[in-house]
C-alpha cells in the first residue's frame, strides 16, 4: 500500500503519477494498432489468428457465431437459482433504465416556427462482454437490456471463448434471457476491429459498447470515428472514503472486490482523515487475503495499484475525489459527512452512499448500468444509459410568416460572417 498525505511535498505530483498508471503505454498502443490494421486488411483470417494466439481458441469463420441452439441450451444448463438471479437483475435494470428513456418534443420558437427533437435507436450496436477468466454475466444485462429498451434493431454481442470455443453457460444464458440472438465467440482487440471494420462473416456495427481490459479500451479509442463508442471503461476502480463509523472488515472487502478483477491495472483508493482508520482497513485486507480464492491476483493489484490518502479535511477529500473521478465511489462515513460529500463530489461514475451500500450492489442489481468511466474519464463522461443507444435529430419547420420574422437576424449573421449565399437562401423565399 502506498500512502500519501495532503500537505506533504509534491502531493499533487505523486497523485497525478499514480493516476497516470491507467494510461496505455506506447508499446500497448502500438500492439493494438497492429492488430486492428491486420483485422481491417485480412478480416476473418486475422480474427481467427488472433483468437488462436491470444485465447488458444481454434476457430474457423463459420464457428465465430454462437448458434441459437447453443444459446437456448445454456439456459437449461444453469441452476434454477442462477436463472432467477439473472431474471431478477434484469427486472431491476429494466425498471431503472426505462425512467431514463428520452422522449421527443416540440415547441414554438420566437419566430413562431416549430422546433424540437426526435430520438431514434442506433441501427446496429455491438456489445463487448469480458468473458475470459472472469465471465461478466452482469455486463450482458448492463448493456443488452438498455439496447433493448432503446429499441435497437440489431444487437450483436462479442465475448472471448476458451480453447474449444466454449463460453461460460451463465454468460450465454444471460444473453438469451436478455433477448440477444446474434452472439460471436470473439473477444479482445480483434473483436473491436471486427465490430469497427466488419469482415465477411461479421457485419460492422455503428457503435460499440461495454467495458474491457486495457487493450480493449485502447482499441475502442483507436476506432472511434470509424464507429461510435460509448466511452472508455477500462480496468476497474474504486475509491472508499471512510471514517471511524466504517467497519474495517466491510471496507476491506469492498476494496478487494474490485482488486479481484485481477488484470493488474485496477486502481484502488482508500481515503480518510484518520490514520487509525487507514491502518485498521489495511490490516483487515491482510487478514481477508488468506481466504480469498484470487489472492495472488489481488495482491498484485494491491501492490501496484493501491493508494491510501491521509486527508486533512472534508474539503481535501472532495478535491481528491473530483480530481481522480473514480469509477466507483463509496462514502462509508457518518450521515452528515456523506450528505456534504455527495453534494460536492461531481465526477464519480457511480456513488454508493452509506455503510450498507457496497459497490457490488451497483455491479449486479441496483439498476444503473455498471459500465462506467475509468482513468479519470468521469470528468467528462457519465455511466452508460439508454440515451447512449439513441441518436438525436433536431427538427425545424418554418412557414412564410415565421421566416419573415427570422429574416433580419439571418441577414445580420450573413453579413457578419461574409457568407452572402447564406443570406440569399432566406431572402429568395420572401420574394415570391
Amino acid at each position: 500500500m502506498r500512502l500519501i498525505r495532503h500537505g506533504e511535498r509534491d502531493f499533487d505530483g505523486k497523485l497525478a503519477r499514480f493516476c497516470l498508471g491507467a494510461a496505455a503505454p506506447a508499446q500497448l498502443a502500438a500492439s493494438v494498432s497492429s492488430i486492428l490494421e491486420d483485422v481491417r486488411r485480412r478480416g476473418d483470417r486475422a480474427v481467427a489468428a488472433c483468437a488462436l494466439k491470444f485465447d488458444g481458441a481454434r476457430l474457423r469463420p463459420r464457428d465465430f457465431r454462437v448458434s441459437q441452439k447453443e444459446l437456448a441450451s445454456a439456459v437449461r444448463q444453469i441452476s434454477p437459482s442462477d436463472r432467477k438471479a439473472i431474471l431478477d437483475a434484469r427486472a431491476d435494470i429494466e425498471a431503472f433504465n426505462r425512467r431514463g428513456l428520452p422522449q421527443g418534443w416540440q415547441m414554438r420558437n420566437r419566430h413562431g416556427a416549430w422546433a424540437g427533437e426526435r430520438f431514434d435507436p442506433i441501427r446496429r450496436v455491438g456489445l463487448y462482454v469480458p468473458g475470459g477468466e472472469v465471465p461478466l454475466v452482469s455486463t450482458v444485462l448492463m448493456t443488452a437490456v438498455l439496447a433493448r429498451i432503446a429499441g435497437c434493431p440489431e444487437i450483436a454481442a462479442f465475448t472471448p471463448s476458451k480453447h474449444g470455443g466454449e463460453i461460460a453457460p451463465g454468460l450465454l444464458a444471460a444473453l438469451h434471457l436478455a433477448g440477444v440472438t446474434e452472439v460471436y465467440r470473439i473477444g479482445g482487440v480483434q473483436a473491436i476491429g471486427a465490430m469497427a471494420f466488419g469482415t465477411k462473416t461479421i457485419p460492422a456495427v455503428d457503435k460499440i459498447f461495454g467495458p474491457g481490459n486495457a487493450y480493449v479500451c485502447e482499441a475502442k479509442r483507436q476506432v472511434f470515428g470509424t464507429v461510435g463508442v460509448d466511452s472508455l471503461p477500462g480496468p476497474s476502480e474504486v475509491m472508499v472514503i471512510a471514517d471511524a463509523s466504517a467497519p474495517a472488515q466491510w471496507a476491506a472487502a469492498d476494496l478487494m472486490a474490485q482488486a479481484e478483477h485481477g488484470s493488474g491495472r485496477e486502481k484502488i483508493y482508500l481515503v480518510s482523515t484518520s490514520a487509525r482508520v487507514i491502518d485498521s482497513i489495511a490490516s483487515a485486507i491482510e487478514s481477508q487475503l488468506s481466504s480469498a480464492s484470487r489472492a495472488a491476483k489481488i495482491r498484485r493489484v494491491l501492490s501496484d495499484g493501491f493508494l491510501a490518502v491521509h486527508a486533512r479535511s472534508i474539503g481535501d477529500m472532495v478535491s481528491l475525489a473530483n480530481y481522480v473521478a473514480p469509477e466507483h465511489l463509496e462514502l462509508m462515513v457518518k450521515r452528515s459527512t456523506a450528505i456534504t460529500l455527495a453534494r460536492r463530489i461531481t465526477t464519480a461514475g457511480a456513488m454508493m452512499i452509506g455503510n450498507e451500500t457496497p459497490t457490488v450492489l451497483g455491479d449486479f442489481v441496483a439498476g444503473p448500468s455498471h459500465v462506467l468511466p475509468t482513468a479519470r474519464a468521469g470528468r467528462y463522461f457519465g455511466g452508460l444509459r439508454v440515451a447512449d443507444f439513441l441518436r438525436r435529430t433536431s427538427l425545424i419547420r418554418y412557414d412564410r410568416p415565421s421566416l419573415r420574422r427570422a429574416a433580419p437576424t439571418v441577414a445580420a449573421f450573413s453579413a457578419m460572417e461574409r457568407l452572402d449565399a447564406h443570406g440569399r437562401s432566406a431572402e429568395l423565399r420572401l420574394l415570391r
